[in-house]
């Protein structure tokens, strides 16, 4: 809603059309003309190719920004689409599309935001968040009243199938009975009919090679209580959110994989009444891996454990390649910890400027200097950003522009969103211009990683500003210094380092304006070397830096944070400067810093997109190399 709020596009990607129609639904109710906001909300699903009149329409519409909020399966990843202005991505059920697919996301998303979302992500996806290449956010909290799926894992046996489908309808409720193949939905409806003869049970049939609509027609229909048994493929794993059925039967559950199997157990339990799912195999059938993941299935049963199961995936199958299409692989060759000690060494090694992103600065400067913080009563100053009605009228308009104007990234692209502003509505006012300060300043801290800002009493009167950036590390003001004018820090502005850092167990300071000895520096952290316990320590520190990061907003005051404990810049004396110029003496001191990190990633970035490109360039080349192989041996054959 914010992206769209805010004049950019957003899109939606869901794996199957039960899902995206699901979604429609949803956001249709919450942000079309239902809801009273009218964005244009657009559906993009499979049969609408750009050779078709409504797929060609609708792309045209994308194309010129008509469309607000585009939801699609993989016709949204044709490379025929483009869009205006696309500002976010949302992937839905992530472990559904394959790596070439998420390659496709990349080329797509350059400078876009990408939410995906899953219960259980593939060992690939939840290897690169694990090890920090990706970051990663957990929900655990289940909805009130819902309990844990019972799960039951042994031998196909049809007395127990006839036992649970008994059970479940005796309390007026309805069962999901799932096979891995369609050619075995006859033999299994026949099996049904023969253990209940007298043809009370109503079964009906859904999996992905019914007529177009007919597979949701039918879940349509069960869903309205018409029948008591869902027969069904794994066209069920996704989408499908009916309360009234609290039993399903996965017949040759060691065909599936964990991912799947995790899905289908999340179809049921979805009320207050107890959900019970069946995991039935063959005996005879059964692998090493099937059966570790059958097991994990009845250990892991509690309500939002799906990262753990995803965790348990990547420890039996490996975490694949980060640089190829394998999403699965050996790591347990090496051992899982191991494996993933060497892959974070490796990250650190070749990401200097790894900074955490802070989400929030908390200015706790006096008389609200600095500060863009929303009053939370009718006592307290509002700082918020606003830009004055006289300089633009319209209120939808203003409002657009500033979300733009606080979602910026970077002082670079403030100053492009005022130069356009001068262009679209005149010169700024000056007050405007005192505020957009206050939004470099914000823009410098949050890529330096700083949370707080604030004066320390340092004795003597004098008033020093402490910038405290919990996740800065001394190879990244080295990789920053260098970068630097002549490969110096910045004149006044200090950065110290806590006594945890240093081999000697002593604060040190680095002073601004001076030119650094990195040798010596190198010599003097105790983050330099290989130990694995350093490493180790390290992950921690980065663990605890970011706990500090995310609660720095409830922050009052300065006095209530042990600032001796954490990394910070130090701008001495700014007490002494009059109120109204801290802010300039502030955004002086950080911006070279920030502007470092910047062009870092932005480089960073670009490097990521030519690689995707000739990734992409190379399959392709194959791809045609192989086509033109296979028609050679095909002209020699009738040579011949």
């Amino acid at each position: 809603f914010r992206c769209v709020a805010n004049g950019r596009q957003a899109a939606l990607l869901a794996p199957t059309g039960v899902l995206a129609a699901q979604h429609t639904k949803n956001v249709l109710q919450r942000m079309g003309e239902e809801s009273g906001f009218d964005y244009n909300i657009a559906v993009l699903r499979g049969g609408m190719g750009k050779n078709t009149k409504a797929g060609r329409q609708l792309r045209e519409e994308i194309a010129s920004g008509k469309v607000d909020l585009v939801v699609g399966t993989h016709a949204l990843l044709s490379k025929g689409l483009q869009f205006k202005d696309l500002g976010l991505l949302v992937v839905d059920e992530e472990q559904r599309f394959g790596v070439k697919q998420k390659e496709r996301l990349k080329l797509i998303c350059n400078g876009v935001d990408v939410l995906t979302l899953t219960a259980t992500p593939i060992p690939r996806t939840l290897q690169m968040s694990l090890s920090g290449i990706r970051d990663t956010s957990t929900i655990r909290s289940p909805p009130p009243m819902r309990k844990p799926t019972l799960s039951i894992v042994q031998e196909y046996n049809e007395d127990v199938v006839k036992h649970a489908i008994e059970l479940e309808l005796q309390r007026g409720g309805q069962c999901y009975y799932v096979v891995p193949r369609i050619a075995q939905l006859d033999e299994a409806e026949a099996m049904i009919s023969k253990l209940f003869p007298d043809g009370d049970v109503r079964v009906i049939q859904a999996h992905g090679r019914m007529a177009r609509g007919a597979a949701e027609e039918n879940v349509a229909s069960f869903a309205e209580g018409n029948y008591d048994i869902l027969l069904a493929t794994t066209v069920i794993e996704n989408g499908v959110d009916i309360p009234s059925v609290n039993t399903i039967l996965i017949q040759n559950a060691q065909a599936f994989g964990m991912s799947t199997l995790y899905q289908l157990r999340g179809r049921v339990g979805r009320s207050s009444l107890q959900g019970f799912a069946y995991f039935l195999h063959k005996e005879e059938a059964i692998t090493e891996q099937s059966a570790m993941r059958l097991q994990a299935m009845a250990d892991l049963h509690e309500l939002g454990s799906g990262f753990d199961v995803a965790n348990r995936d990547l420890e039996i199958r490996g975490a694949g390649s980060l640089l190829g299409t394998e999403q699965s692989g050996m790591a347990a060759k090496v051992g899982f910890d191991l494996y993933m000690r060497m892959l974070k060494k490796s990250i650190r090694q070749l990401r200097g400027l790894d900074l955490p992103m802070v989400p929030r600065t908390n200015v706790l400067l006096p008389d609200g200097e600095g500060s863009i913080e929303v009053s939370a009563g009718p006592d307290d100053t509002d700082n918020a950003f606003k830009i004055p009605k006289s300089y633009i009228p319209d209120h939808e308009e203003r409002l657009k522009e500033e979300g733009a104007a606080r979602l910026a990234e970077s002082t670079t692209q403030l100053v492009d969103l005022t130069n356009l502003w001068k262009e679209t509505y005149g010169p700024l006012p000056s007050s405007l211009q005192s505020k957009l300060k206050t939004l470099h300043l914000h823009a410098c801290t949050r890529q330096l990683g700083i949370d707080l800002v604030g004066l320390d009493d340092m004795g003597d009167g004098q008033l020093d500003c402490v910038l405290r950036s919990p996740g800065l590390r001394l190879r990244h003001w080295a990789n920053i210094c260098k970068s630097l004018p002549r490969g110096v820090p910045t004149k006044g502005l200090d950065v110290v380092f806590p006594a945890r850092f240093s081999v000697t167990r002593e604060e040190f300071e680095i002073k601004g304006g001076k030119k650094i000895n990195l040798e010596a520096l190198a010599a003097r952290s105790n983050f330099g070397d290989d130990d694995d316990e350093e490493w180790d320590a390290l992950d921690q520190e980065e663990v605890e830096a970011m706990k500090e990061i995310s609660s720095a907003v409830n922050v009052k005051n300065l006095e209530e944070v042990d600032l001796e404990q954490y990394p910070r810049f130090v701008i001495k004396n700014l007490g002494a400067v009059k109120i109204g110029s801290r802010v300039d003496i502030l955004l002086k001191a950080l911006l070279p810093a920030s502007k470092v990190v910047y062009e870092n990633q932005q480089s960073d970035k670009e490097k990521a997109r030519v690689a995707a490109e000739l990734r992409e360039k190379r399959e392709m080349m194959k791809k045609v190399k192989k086509e033109n192989d296979a028609v050679a041996r095909r002209r020699l054959g009738s040579l011949d």
